[in-house]
C-alpha cells in the first residue's frame, strides 16, 4: 500500500530559530524522525512512499539525494570502497510533491490525490510519532470493515491529573489522565478514496474529513495500548534520544529481525 506522510509543518516547539530543519527531520539516533517511520512502514512491505512537503523541504530532499547508507549499516570498507552488507532504502519508492507552506494537513492530502489513484486503500502518517503498533493487524481490521477511514487511537500522553471535586469544596479523588476513560488521536491512518469526499479546499484531514466520516458511523478505531511517542517538543525528542542511546527503541521493530538472523 502506498503510504504518505505528512511532513511539511513548520514544528515551532521543535525549532529555536529560522532555517531550522522542519520537525520529522530531527535526530534521534544517526537517523530522522521521518526516516523511523517510513523504516516502520517498510518493515511490513510499505515501501512506496509520497511525501507531502512544505517547510523545510530541501532538507527533506536533499537527505534522500544525498543518502548515506552506512550510517545505519553495517559494511566492509577495503583499498578505499565500501561494501555495504545490508540496505535500508535501496527497494523504497519515494514521491516528493510539494503540497504549500501552510497548508493544512487535508489540503495536503488533498494535492497528493492524483498520486493515489487506484489505491482503494492507503496509509497516512504525521510523520513524527513513532509506534510499536501491529500495523497488518490494523491494515486487516479496517480492509475487513466497509468504513471510509480508520484511525489509531491512543491513552492520553499527558501527564497532569484529573482531580473531581465534593459540592463541599473537598476533593474525593485524583486520577492521572493516562488512566481516565479516554483517547486520543495517535497519528496512524488507513484511508479510503472516500475521505475525499469530506474534506474541503484548505480543510484538514481529523477536524473535516474524519469528524464528518464520524458522524456517519464509517471512522474505525484502532485501540493501541502499547508504545507510543509523540515528539511535539524538544524536551520529548530528548527523551526519545536518550531512550535510543540506552538500547530502548520499541518502535524498531525491523531490529529483531536482525537479531534473528544473527
Amino acid at each position: 500500500m502506498k503510504v504518505v506522510l505528512f511532513c511539511g509543518g513548520y514544528g515551532t516547539r521543535m525549532q529555536s530559530g529560522p532555517g531550522d530543519a522542519p520537525k520529522p527531520m530531527q535526530l534521534v539516533g544517526p537517523r530522522p524522525l521521518l526516516w523511523h517511520v517510513m523504516r516502520y512502514y517498510a518493515h511490513f512491505g510499505h515501501k512506496d512512499f509520497v511525501l507531502c512537503l512544505g517547510y523545510g523541504a530541501h532538507h527533506i530532499k536533499d537527505f534522500f539525494l544525498h543518502y548515506e547508507e552506512s550510517a545505519s549499516n553495517d559494511f566492509v570498507l577495503h583499498r578505499g570502497a565500501v561494501d555495504l552488507l545490508s540496505t535500508d532504502i535501496s527497494d523504497w519508492r519515494i514521491t516528493f510533491v510539494q503540497t504549500g507552506i501552510n497548508s493544512p494537513i487535508g489540503e495536503r492530502l488533498r494535492r497528493v490525490r492524483p498520486y493515489l489513484e487506484g489505491e482503494e486503500i492507503f496509509l497516512a502518517n504525521y510523520a513524527d510519532v513513532l509506534t510499536d503498533a501491529p500495523l497488518p493487524d490494523i491494515i486487516d481490521r479496517f480492509a475487513a470493515s466497509d468504513a471510509g477511514a480508520s484511525m489509531m487511537i491512543v491513552p492520553p500522553p499527558a501527564t497532569f491529573h484529573c482531580v473531581e471535586v465534593a459540592e463541599s469544596g473537598f476533593v474525593s479523588g485524583i486520577t492521572p489522565v493516562s488512566e481516565m476513560p479516554l483517547w486520543a488521536n495517535g497519528g496512524y491512518f488507513a484511508l479510503r478514496q472516500e475521505v475525499f469526499d469530506h474534506i474541503p479546499e484548505n480543510g484538514d484531514l481529523v477536524a473535516d474529513g474524519c469528524a464528518e466520516l464520524a458522524k456517519r458511523g464509517r471512522l474505525l478505531s484502532y485501540p493501541h495500548r502499547g508504545y507510543w511517542r509523540p515528539t511535539d517538543t524538544i524536551k520529548e525528542r530528548a527523551a526519545l534520544n536518550e531512550a535510543y542511546a540506552r538500547g530502548e527503541k520499541p518502535w524498531a521493530l525491523w531490529e529483531n529481525d536482525r537479531v534473528a538472523a544473527g
